[in-house]
């Protein structure tokens, strides 16, 4: 239990201090990431539409990934899944 607090203090401690951006940082940043990142963030158009790609395809597998988790549609008695649900 006091490795379980010491891991999510420690992971705590990580969001905060990722959300918070030092002065000089916030200054570089385009008006919609002020405060939030630091660095000089996107440069160009270019940027910016490799970074919604990339968010679009991890939000379309998240979707999917619980879909499939939650109704998995796999009826066939000998599904390996049976292997470990009739273990149980």
């Amino acid at each position: 239990m006091k490795k379980f607090i010491t891991a999510l203090s420690a992971l705590f401690i990580i969001l905060i201090q990722n959300v918070m951006a030092c002065e000089v940082c916030e200054k570089n940043q385009p008006a919609i990431l002020r405060g939030i990142t630091h660095g000089t963030g996107p440069e160009g158009n270019l940027d910016y539409v490799i970074i919604w790609s990339a968010v679009i395809i991890v939000l379309t597998t998240m979707v999917f990934f619980i879909k499939y988790l939650v109704w998995p549609k796999e009826e066939d008695p000998k599904h390996i899944k049976r292997t470990f649900i009739n273990e149980i």
